[in-house]
């Protein structure tokens, strides 16, 4: 009879409910569809991460005798498990055994049957411990991302404030950003083109009418670079950017402006040229580099000698502090003086954590206490986290994170998402591949995460979108409202509304281009942020995507009759729609009702373009 018809779903409530990422404690339902006369057995082979696998006896139905049952519970910790499903069936009086896991492009939902177990991907359930929302003000938000130097210089003579030593100043802000390397390839001397606090405050004016509710600063502390990712004292403004009067006056007007401020904390690295370290000795005689005996010292691992030490990715001028250190966490976090504190209380909405993967578990949840005790009532502060992987399964220096579980990061920066906004437009991946990949995020994730996700299509460390777009206008435009309409809160990368392009590192931080942006660009942003902040499907609705041919398909639905279809048409021909071509990986009537009503009156969509359809019936 040969191998037998096997049907899974971990998307489908036919076949696993609840949906995705639970609460630890809960019940999980599993079905499972095998076709056959001569099946024998059907079992859940279950596994807590870390743990002994678990097989669990699936039983017939008394009334469909090709669909198996069973029941289990999540318990203990908040964590992982991982699951799939073992066949065995009679053939010749032989019994034989097949698997049924994730299909071959490690996705959820649909799987695949495979006779070798070492071919075996196994579904995933996320256990978190509590609901962790962010703070509405941040979830209903859309962010704006500012590299202070590259943004606008306030001052009234374009002067750049208090000039480091040996490093150089563009002629002009149209200049390219370059990098002077010595001998060994290291930056020798920083550039600067001179923005500062007092430009953010001078454009709060500009970041209003664009619709930007949260501004996410790259780090504003005392430092060498022109990045701040050096720091040098955790306690003081950089000079060049300003003074903790010019900060305190920018959180007060932007909150006057219903802006809030997320900071940029880096705390798993500091500068070589820095208080803590002073290995150029611009600080005395302290620090551990300098000074045996300096309190620092223990804060840092050295072999052999001063001049071999830990640092982040092997960069000398970035010495890594041993976040283990009681000393050191307090600093951070651990007292009332400590950084976090320190800012938080000056009235910032939260922190966004730079390489939380060098962070224990342990070292976030400390910040989180930190975070959380400066709480206001109703109008709490977030924490956010730089992870490039899938969040909720990452494993770093071999250990599982569990930055997601509760009490830790409210969400992280969603990259998966930017390369699948890209692929798609690009056309590296099709509507399916899109759908699958973003149904898998979802279904990982704890809901409130999702909505949480500082999403994005580019940052400080990519290269611009525009041009990774071939600088194609209707391409960008279809980035931009994927941008708002996939859950999670929209980040926009400062010049990207302007149409600034720009490779690699530094060539993606150019100066903001004031009175040359492109202005079909803005008003694109503009009008889609619009649309974000006017419409609370996009920014709390439930989220299924989902592929109708060559178009990709979003529906956000709070009820059915609140919701917003989004349908994104990235080929070079027009399509008319057909509802026969809808793949919708739940196998549910939801999405073919709402899709169904949008067909009434919308038929065609053009070559890289989009319909946008929303319903929001009282």
């Amino acid at each position: 009879m040969g191998i037998p018809n096997v049907y899974f779903n971990s998307w489908s409530e036919s076949f696993r409910r609840p949906f995705g990422a639970v609460r630890i404690g809960s019940a999980i339902y599993f079905s499972i569809r095998a076709i056959g006369s001569n099946i024998t057995k059907v079992d859940l082979m279950i596994q807590k991460d870390g743990e002994q696998t678990q097989v669990q006896h699936m039983a017939r139905s008394a009334e469909n005798d090709s669909m198996y049952y069973s029941k289990f519970k999540t318990e203990g910790n908040a964590g992982l498990y991982f699951y799939h499903f073992r066949v065995s069936y009679l053939e010749d009086q032989h019994e034989i055994t097949v698997f049924f896991g994730k299909d071959v492009d490690n996705y959820g939902g649909e799987g695949r049957v495979v006779t070798d177990p070492t071919q075996i991907e196994q579904y995933q359930i996320t256990c978190f411990d509590h609901r962790d929302p962010a703070p509405d003000w941040y979830v209903h938000g859309v962010i704006y991302h500012i590299f202070i130097d590259r943004f606008f210089n306030g001052d009234r003579y374009q002067r750049v404030l208090h000039p480091k030593k040996n490093t150089f100043i563009y002629a002009t802000t149209e200049d390219l950003p370059y990098y002077i390397r010595d001998k060994n390839g290291d930056i020798a001397r920083w550039d600067f083109y001179g923005g500062n606090l007092i430009g953010i405050i001078d454009k709060l004016n500009d970041l209003k009418k664009l619709g930007v509710t949260i501004l996410y600063l790259s780090p504003i502390f005392e430092a060498s670079s022109n990045h701040k990712y050096d720091t040098a004292d955790y306690l003081q403004i950089d000079s060049m950017f300003g003074d903790r009067k010019t900060f305190d006056k920018l959180i007060a007007k932007a909150r006057r402006m219903g802006i809030r401020i997320i900071l940029d904390g880096v705390f798993n690295h500091v500068g070589a040229d820095s208080n803590y370290f002073n290995r150029f000795g611009h600080y005395g005689n302290s620090g551990a580099y300098q000074d045996l005996s300096s309190k620092y010292h223990d804060w840092f691992t050295f072999h052999g000698d001063h001049d071999h030490y830990e640092c982040w990715w092997n960069i000398a001028d970035l010495p890594t502090v041993n976040k283990e250190k009681k000393s050191y966490q307090d600093f951070i976090f651990g007292s009332e003086n400590s950084v976090v504190d320190t800012w938080t209380a000056a009235g910032i909405g939260g922190w966004r954590l730079d390489v939380a993967d060098e962070l224990s578990d342990e070292f976030i949840a400390g910040i989180r206490k930190a975070v959380d005790r400066h709480d206001e009532k109703d109008n709490g502060k977030v924490l956010i986290g730089e992870v490039w992987e899938d969040a909720s399964n990452k494993i770093s220096y071999g250990k599982r994170r569990h930055y997601l579980n509760g009490g830790m990061l409210h969400g992280v920066m969603n990259y998966p998402f930017r390369t699948l906004i890209i692929d798609l437009i690009n056309r590296k991946i099709n509507a399916r591949q899109a759908a699958r990949m973003s149904f898998t995020i979802k279904s990982n994730y704890p809901p409130d995460a999702l909505l949480a996700n500082m999403n994005n299509i580019g940052t400080h460390d990519t290269e611009r979108v525009f041009t990774l777009l071939s600088e194609n206008e209707r391409k960008i435009k279809l980035a931009i409202w994927l941008l708002m309409v996939l859950p999670g809160v929209p980040c926009i990368y400062y010049g990207d509304e302007a149409g600034v392009i720009g490779g690699k590192d530094p060539d993606n931080r150019r100066f903001y281009p004031w009175g040359r942006e492109n202005q079909n660009i803005l008003a694109m942003f503009r009008e889609a942020i619009k649309v974000r902040r006017t419409d609370d499907n996009l920014q709390i609705g439930d989220f299924y995507p989902f592929s109708l041919g060559l178009i990709f398909g979003c529906l956000r639905i709070r009820s059915k009759d609140k919701y917003t279809l989004l349908l994104l048409n990235p080929s070079l021909e027009s399509i008319v729609m057909n509802l026969d071509q809808l793949i919708d990986e739940t196998r549910g009537e939801l999405i073919h009702h709402c899709l169904k009503m949008m067909l009434q009156t919308e038929k065609k969509v053009d070559a890289q373009s989009f319909l946008i359809y929303q319903r929001n019936q009282d």
